[in-house]
């Protein structure tokens, strides 16, 4: 056979087109059929605290009284587990999955390759780096709190209680996770804004009552002369009460303690005078996660991020909402 190079140029083009048209491509989020039954995934990143709990169980719930098949993992607090868990799911044939990625960068190519598979993802309760992913592209939604928000909250409800005056102590959640850039955002920029707080110590305690323990002592033997800890989390709060009892230091008194989440152990610790405020994250996703998949299975326009509205918890209210918390 003769090739010219025209031939050969109109011959690789079109085998260039059929390779293209082999493998699915999706300028957008795949698409979701209705159906009465889906077969959807759950990849939680860890099962370590009371948060995590209740939002598994959550999502577990409506999964159930949907009557929707739920596949479940938990990647024990490894970004590559976790990674690992998604590829797993696509490998299952799931319809969609539900995502808490423990980290905004390492599970990008994850994501990724669910879209390439043609399975949405939703995620839940953390977000991705955007310069990486973005949703309404690579994944559907993110369904969350506003952590930014959370970290002023808490910040500005200090500044009040101090009169605009203390020395703080951070306690920071996982490095590299959304909660944890956005808490220290929200909150540093607030506090900058007046001369009489400052942050004299600020260290990743990973969510961990017990590693937040530990990081609160290292860090109040540093500075003795700390007031205030903020903890991004009460996990690592609780773990900062106990530090700072053996310290010899009366939390509530001696040190103002204030943090985010909202679980029963943190507002009852209010109630007893031990933590001064909370701004709440509610873990309880499962109904508004299946809502959103259920509209966007119907057609509906998605929005790239969908706000949880979350309570703010100190002294006024908290003896009455205890036994509402998680």
């Amino acid at each position: 056979m003769d090739i010219t190079r025209r031939n050969f140029v109109l011959v690789s083009a079109a085998g260039a087109a059929a390779a293209l048209a082999a493998v699915p491509a999706f300028a957008e989020v795949p698409k979701l059929k209705e159906k009465k039954v889906y077969k959807v995934g759950f990849a939680q990143s860890e099962s370590n605290n009371p948060w995590r709990l209740a939002e598994t169980a959550s999502m577990k719930a409506e999964a159930e009284r949907l009557g929707y098949q739920f596949v479940y993992t938990d990647a024990a607090s490894s970004a590559a587990k976790q990674a690992s868990d998604v590829n797993s799911m696509i490998a299952q044939g799931v319809d969609v999955i539900f995502l808490p990625p423990r980290e905004d960068k390492p599970l990008v190519p994850a994501i990724k390759a669910a879209k390439k598979a043609g399975i949405p993802v939703i995620l839940i309760d953390r977000d991705v780096d955007h310069k990486m992913a973005k949703p309404g592209e690579d994944y559907l939604t993110f369904i969350g709190s506003d952590f930014v928000k959370e970290g002023q909250r808490v910040a500005e409800w200090l500044i009040k209680k101090t009169g605009g005056k203390a020395t703080i102590i951070e306690l920071e959640g996982t490095t590299g996770s959304s909660p944890a850039n956005d808490r220290k955002k929200g909150f540093d920029e607030a506090i900058k804004k007046e001369a009489g707080m400052k942050i004299v110590a600020s260290q990743d305690g990973d969510f961990n009552r017990d590693k937040g323990r530990q990081v609160a002592e290292t860090l109040i033997q540093a500075h003795p002369e700390v007031t205030a800890i903020y903890a991004h989390n009460d996990e690592m709060a609780i773990g900062a009460i106990a530090a700072l009892e053996a310290a010899g230091k009366t939390p509530g008194k001696d040190v103002i303690i204030v943090s985010i989440d909202g679980e029963k152990d943190g507002v009852q610790a209010i109630v007893d005078g031990k933590i001064g405020a909370i701004c709440q994250c509610s873990p309880l996703f499962g109904p508004i996660a299946f809502k959103t998949m259920q509209d966007y299975a119907a057609g509906k326009k998605i929005p790239p991020f969908i706000k949880n509205e979350d309570k703010f918890y100190d002294g006024d209210n908290a003896k009455a909402e205890v036994a509402n918390a998680f």
